[in-house]
């Protein structure tokens, strides 16, 4: 039987520090992101910022798990954290794009996130 889910150490290292905050602050945020990260490659998400743009409000924080694509723009004060940013999506987000790790430390509650994907 042929082996699904990730095969990379850094997104299990982040998978597991996923579940480890949602365990120690006892929020069910961090749990949904890291199970749809556990999805193999082709059932993660993929989306792009004109659908980021089109379902999002100013000043909120978007968690997108899987990979954010550069087909669009953001016209929001939004910042979005995600597993893979593709080139053109973090050159149009510049600071706005961060990682879910640095997601985590800044706000390991989770307040003012959503997922979308």
């Amino acid at each position: 039987m042929k082996r699904t889910g990730p095969t990379s150490l850094e997104l299990k290292n982040l998978i597991d520090l996923l579940r480890m905050q949602a365990s120690k602050e006892k929020v069910r945020i961090w749990q949904r992101v890291a199970d749809d990260l556990s999805y193999s490659t082709r059932r993660r998400r993929e989306v792009n910022l004109s659908r980021i743009n089109n379902q999002s409000k100013s000043k909120e924080t978007i968690i997108v798990p899987g990979k954010v694509l550069g087909t669009g723009d953001i016209t929001k004060d939004i910042k979005i954290a995600a597993w893979h940013f593709s080139k053109s999506a973090k050159d149009k987000l510049g600071n706005n794009a961060i990682s879910l790790a640095e997601l985590i430390k800044g706000n390991p509650k989770g307040k003012g996130c959503r997922i979308i994907g």
